[in-house]
């Protein structure tokens, strides 16, 4: 486990530095709005990039738990999503998670899922790749049909164990028997205090290890095999797409003007600008699940290469 965090910090560093040359070039004129252009790089992108965040999550009524009101009970999400919190108190963020994996049952993909899952099946079958880099955690890109998706921030749908290290997906609701009706909300719950011995256990042949969310929390470094994978998809990419997401959050926040700062047409879908949209080729402002899908429709170029076969 040393090793693995070693490794990513290294590689997170490498990141960092490519990026910091990439930034501090000139920036680029004021982005493009212009779907008629966009939508010609997209008809001669074969490797295409694109990168989520909370804001296509937002659109499905997910809680982001980030920023004023973001609380859980009486705590933050930066209260109780860190290695420290689940040591002192794992009944606590066991709750918390079981909350957050039952909200995610009533939600469903909006369109801007859609859109990009029907993207990436339509596009592999003309020998072009869609690679979905996300920092979401709700899963809401498989259940709308994506298939090459990097969660690098894990996943509420995923359990590991302390003891063995085994990561499984686990979709159990509840995710253990004590947990049944607990994760209340409202900052007048009383907290459950469930034994350790009740929470969530590997099942495991002779293991039975406490299990807990695979998720990345705060303080915890990136899987570096993911980052890895990430890396390289970022360096054969003809076309990346930035989805509802801030652009402040790193290390993904590296990721697009990495790609820009190599000449690579780079489009940001979000409610406003960010602090790396001058950056980019293109800004479309709105909500993702209205301006994703026009631009990821069939392109005319499609219709006529399949008329030719």
């Amino acid at each position: 486990m040393i090793v693995r965090q070693l490794v990513c910090r290294e590689l997170t560093f490498h990141l960092c530095v490519a990026v910091r040359l990439n930034w501090s070039a000139p920036k680029m004129a004021r982005p493009s709005s212009n779907l008629t252009e966009f939508r010609e790089d997209f008809a001669k992108a074969k490797h295409i990039a694109i990168i989520t965040g909370a804001g296509v999550s937002a659109e499905s009524g997910v809680p982001t738990f980030r920023g004023q009101g973001g609380y859980w009970r009486k705590w933050q999400a930066q209260d109780l999503a860190t290695p420290e919190a689940f040591s002192r108190d794992p009944s606590l963020v066991w709750e918390f998670y079981h909350y957050r994996r039952e909200v995610m049952r009533s939600k469903m993909p909006n369109p801007a899922h859609l859109a990009i899952a029907e993207c990436e099946s339509r596009l592999s079958k003309q020998g072009r790749s869609v690679v979905i880099i996300t920092q979401n955690i709700d899963e809401l890109h498989h259940r709308a049909g994506s298939e090459h998706v990097y969660e690098i921030h894990g996943s509420l749908f995923k359990t590991r164990c302390m003891s063995c290290g085994e990561v499984k997906a686990n979709h159990k609701s509840p995710i253990c028997p004590a947990l049944e009706g607990k994760g209340e909300p409202d900052p007048g719950a009383k907290d459950a205090r469930i034994p350790v011995e009740h929470l969530p256990r590997c099942d495991r042949s002779g293991c039975n290890g406490l299990l807990r969310p695979h998720v990345v929390w705060f303080g915890e470094t990136l899987d570096s095999d993911i980052l890895t994978a990430v890396e390289q998809e970022l360096e054969k990419c003809d076309l990346c797409l930035v989805v509802g997401t801030s652009s402040i959050v790193y290390p993904a926040a590296m990721f697009a003007p990495q790609v820009a700062g190599r000449g690579v047409p780079v489009a940001e879908f979000n409610m406003e600008c960010t602090p790396a949209t001058m950056r980019f080729k293109y800004h479309f402002e709105g909500p993702c699940g209205v301006t994703l899908p026009p631009a990821l429709e069939r392109h005319e170029s499609e219709t006529q290469k399949s008329q030719g076969r």
